[in-house]
């Protein structure tokens, strides 16, 4: 059977590696060896600890783009990793050349790693890219913007961008649009329409649906009480984690609450018992089955299985990535983007507003109807067999 190389290069979190695991676990099923390449491979250690193949370090750019404007678009986004000059983006080439040819791959799949990609196609390898919305950007067309910019800035950058990256294909087809570099010779979209800030038309585009790790983790154990249950999971870095979890407990709210920080040995922002901090990830089936609100910075996984059980969302992205799609949540009706609001808003007023208004879990219940048959085995299936057909 055949050798897939499956690799993450950008992106923070733990959605991509998470999204490669379901994926090899679907390869290896069917006879086909594996081997991944991670961008982090400390903060993957425990949930690929089971999956016996080859984890690698991904070649990553290493190094700050000082006085580049905040990213716009993907180019933008690329700018920051090495795509402003031939020169600064020779060195990423060459250790994905030199990865590839001491494992000898039969297909490269990507997951937001376009630099691994443009060495496949270099090489004349076969190659497809998995991932959400975001990093897939529409084919043939500009590059969605993400913020406001110039139009000829915009452009200007892509233009950049495609030219770079056009420059270390050595001969190989060069790319013809600068949302061909995030594509591979195959793109499969792991999102669904509602999730899709770039709002592509559905009708040419294959809609697999979110991946995530599903299972595990500590079983719900809510606080004793009458209140609302809320299941928080927020990271101590967000400069309202604090202030949300002291409204939620004055508002009467049971919050299951999972920090990481708090959760590695760091003291907890608040000491109530309407909070219960968990020591480990609990398992989110269980848990948000139980749950009124959940409340998350718009993770792909969390996000995902918090709508598929019906639950509204009360969301603080904190990135580009998780920005876009918690605007297409709160406009599907499912949820609240509380991006633009300073760490000393109302949150009280905010989560009295999304327990009362049955208007949002109306529209969870929706979403979570819309895709009861959503099944991620058979989507991991889909792509396995979609890959074979490349190979063949």
């Amino acid at each position: 059977m055949a050798h897939i190389h499956l690799c993450w290069e950008l992106g923070g979190g733990l959605g991509h590696a998470g999204r490669l695991k379901m994926l090899a676990q679907a390869l290896l099923a069917r006879g086909h060896r594996v081997s991944l390449g991670l961008r982090d491979l400390v903060a993957t250690h425990a949930l690929l600890a089971d999956l016996d193949v080859p984890k690698l370090q991904a070649p990553v750019w290493l190094h700050s783009a000082a006085g580049l404007p905040p990213a716009a678009n993907l180019a933008e986004v690329l700018f920051h990793c090495g795509y402003l000059e031939p020169a600064a983006l020779r060195g990423m080439v060459a250790g994905w050349r030199a990865l590839f040819t001491l494992l000898q791959p039969d297909l490269v799949v990507g997951d937001f790693a376009p630099t691994a990609l443009l060495a496949a196609r270099a090489m004349g390898l076969r190659s497809a890219a998995i991932g959400n919305g975001f990093s897939m950007p529409p084919p043939a067309r500009p590059l969605p913007a993400f913020r406001d910019a110039p139009a000829a800035r915009l452009a200007a950058s892509e233009q950049r961008m495609l030219a770079t990256a056009n420059v270390m294909l050595n001969g190989a087809t060069p790319y013809r649009h600068a949302a061909n570099v995030f594509q591979g010779d195959l793109s499969l979209l792991c999102s669904w329409p509602e999730l899709d800030y770039y709002r592509r038309a559905t009708d040419g585009a294959q809609w697999l649906g979110p991946s995530f790790v599903s299972g595990g983790g500590i079983a719900p154990c809510w606080p004793a009480g009458e209140g609302a249950r809320v299941y928080a999971y927020l990271k101590a870095s967000h400069p309202a984690h604090g202030a949300l979890l002291r409204a939620l407990a004055d508002e009467g709210c049971r919050v299951l609450a999972y920090i990481p920080e708090v959760a590695a040995g760091a003291a907890p922002p608040l000491i109530s018992e309407q909070i219960l901090y968990a020591e480990a990830p609990l398992d989110l089936s269980l848990t948000l089955a139980q749950a009124d609100l959940c409340v998350c910075h718009a993770g792909e996984g969390t996000l995902a299985q918090s709508l598929l059980a019906g639950v509204p969302l009360l969301m603080l992205p904190t990135h580009a990535e998780q920005l876009l799609t918690a605007r297409s949540v709160a406009s599907s009706g499912a949820g609240y983007n509380a991006a633009p609001l300073a760490p000393d808003a109302d949150w009280r007023a905010i989560v009295r507003q999304l327990l009362a208004d049955d208007a949002y879990r109306a529209a969870a219940r929706a979403f979570a109807t819309r895709h009861a048959s959503f099944s991620q085995r058979q989507m991991n299936e889909t792509m396995a067999k979609q890959l074979e057909c490349l190979l063949a």
